[in-house]
Formats: C-alpha cells, sequence, structure tokens
C-alpha cells in the first residue's frame, strides 16, 4: 500500500514537470494545410507550423482528406488561437493542441468522424485526453460519423507506408 502511494505521488509529480514544460504559442491561424496541419503567425509576424498533436487525419489523397481539411479551416482559418505544445517533430513543426476560446480544435476533429486518435502518440497525451480521444472516436465510428461511412477506411499512418 505504501509503495502504491509513493509511486502514485511520483507519476502526478512526474506529469505536473511535463505540464510545466509546455509553451503556449499565441497567434493568428493564416494557412490550413490539411486536417492536422495549420500555420500560425504569432505577434511578432513569425510563422509556425503546428502539427495537431494526438490526431491523425486522412491525406490530401485519400478519402475525406479534403472534407477533413475544409473542416479544420472552418473551425480555424483567420482565427486568433492557442497552441499548447512541448515537441516538434522531425519536420520542425510544432506539435500540440489548438485551442479556439478554450475548445479543442484537435478532439472536434476526432468528434466530427474526420481524424483518428493516434493512439502511436498517446502516450504524449495527458491521461484526461487520451480518455477524451479514445471516447470521441468511438462514438464517431458509432454514428458513422465522417471517413466512418466508408466500409474499408485506410488510416492515413498505413497509407503514407504504402506510397
Amino acid at each position: 500500500m505504501q509503495n502504491t502511494k509513493v509511486l502514485l505521488r511520483f507519476a502526478v509529480l512526474l506529469l505536473l514537470a511535463l505540464q510545466a514544460q509546455a509553451d503556449t504559442l499565441l497567434g493568428k491561424v493564416i494557412n490550413v494545410a490539411d486536417g492536422d496541419t495549420i500555420t500560425v503567425l504569432d505577434d511578432t509576424n513569425t510563422q509556425h507550423k503546428i502539427r495537431l498533436a494526438g490526431i491523425d487525419a486522412p491525406e490530401k489523397r485519400q478519402a475525406f482528406g479534403n472534407v477533413s481539411k475544409q473542416s479544420l479551416a472552418e473551425q480555424v482559418a483567420g482565427q486568433s488561437v492557442a497552441v499548447e505544445w512541448d515537441k516538434v517533430d522531425r519536420y520542425g513543426r510544432k506539435v500540440g493542441k489548438v485551442l479556439l476560446a478554450g475548445l479543442d480544435c484537435n478532439l472536434v476533429q476526432v468528434k466530427r468522424g474526420l481524424a483518428w486518435h493516434y493512439k502511436d502518440y498517446q502516450r504524449e497525451q495527458s491521461p484526461t485526453d487520451q480518455q477524451s480521444y479514445a471516447a470521441a472516436e468511438v462514438e464517431a465510428r458509432a454514428a458513422r460519423l465522417g471517413l466512418w461511412r466508408d466500409v474499408e477506411q485506410v488510416p492515413p499512418w498505413e497509407f503514407r507506408n504504402k506510397r
């Protein structure tokens, strides 16, 4: 019992430390490249490419790729957003959660059935986000929303590997 308490305290402290390392970028969305990538212009006129964390949207050449891009554009194009990020990917993009007036735009994409919860990277999400994104995908699948209308969806990571 004592060991469990110690481990729990350690886990909480570790999560707090990881959250403390996150940065927040504020700016205006000036481009939506696809269903999970945007460009944000900050107040110093610096452009930042952002990869939405925790999700993977269909590629442009895939079924629902353009619909996913349009969905994200409807949410954020021209809007002032906050991006909570703590990682830069191999393409130089900041990987983060895009918030519009407190609304998690990454999660909205999953709820609309226009992105997968990217489970390969879920360990980088908070436990709350992991649960929310997973539940949103299950609900979108059950309701056959967006890409879940297709009988045979090809996840974007498989589509990319085939190319």
